[in-house]
């Protein structure tokens, strides 16, 4: 079998992009209604959160400012898991519906850690510095 590990870089940058790409469309469905306009009204958390999910996912995208905008981003997943899904259905994820908001918390808090990867303004920044 292949040495996987050279390609590791290349595939932290397409992971990066993928959950961006993700994770930007809740945004986009709180405040543009695509791809499909959420039921009901938002509130004020919810509008904010929206606002979050779309500029941290444009900026997760393009691998701008990576490290700090997971950390938030992360934070952010977190508090919706607790907040939204264990707070009122209970602790497994499977049962609360947030296994999403689980695994998007700890794959920010994963590009905290491992940074951007080569495809990313980041490191293209970091090259030209």
């Amino acid at each position: 079998m292949p040495d996987l590990t050279a390609r590791a870089p290349l595939f932290l940058s397409i992971l990066r992009i993928v959950a961006a790409l993700m994770f930007m469309q809740h945004g986009l469905q709180k405040h543009f209604g695509f791809p499909q306009a959420m039921p009901g009204p938002l509130n004020a958390q919810m509008w904010i959160g929206g606002w979050i999910e779309i500029l941290g996912g444009l900026l997760l995208l393009l691998g701008l400012f990576t490290r700090p905008v997971a950390f938030i981003l992360s934070g952010m997943m977190a508090v919706a898991y607790f907040q939204f899904h264990m707070a009122s259905g209970g602790y497994h994820p499977i049962l609360n519906h947030g296994e999403l908001a689980a695994l998007y918390t700890f794959v920010f808090l994963y590009f905290v850690f491992a940074g951007p990867g080569p495809l990313s303004l980041d490191a293209k920044l970091r090259k030209t510095a």
